[in-house]
């Protein structure tokens, strides 16, 4: 079994999968409400409407793996997916770029509780990594028609436990 340590979750170690859904130093809000709000517009390139698809805003609460071994990875061919926590706490990401999936090119991420993710279409990702029990997360993602779930479970011998 392959061992990884997760590294720390940024835009530019994360653009090849999609983006980093957070609002940091660099960012240019937008100020509406007469002043009362600042708008951080259009965070991550949602993609949803291939094949008459549209968005779907769901909460998802997940439980941490026990133990963190990676076995199933999954990806959308109709759509992006986006993840953003609501409860602050950390998470794990684990992705691998799109095409035949393999499991030497598996990344892992640790985000922060102030950080989202946007999986580009047909990026393999695990399914959610909470470090917390009962984590919630706002996710965006396609429903309409067609089948937008494939699935890649690991031979025994590529399945990756997390260190850290």
């Amino acid at each position: 079994m392959k061992r990884i340590a997760p590294q720390p979750l940024t835009a530019a170690a994360f653009a090849p999968f999609g983006e980093v859904i957070e609002v940091d130093a660099g960012a240019q809000p937008l100020v509406i409400n007469r002043g009362q709000t600042l708008r951080f517009h259009d965070l991550a390139a949602i993609d949803v409407e291939a094949g008459g698809g549209r968005p779907a805003l769901s909460v998802f609460r997940g439980e941490p793996l026990d133990p963190c071994v990676l076995a199933i990875f999954e990806r959308h061919p109709l759509g992006s997916q986006a993840f953003v926590p609501l409860d602050g706490n950390p998470y794990l990401v684990a992705v691998a770029p799109a095409g035949a999936f393999d499991p030497a090119a598996v990344r892992i991420f640790r985000a922060t509780g102030r950080q989202g993710v946007n999986y580009r279409r047909n990026v393999w990702h695990h399914f959610l990594l909470p470090l917390t029990s009962g984590a919630h997360f706002l996710v965006i993602d396609r429903e309409g028609p067609g089948v937008n779930l494939d699935e890649h479970e690991l031979p025994l011998a590529d399945r990756i436990a997390i260190d850290g």
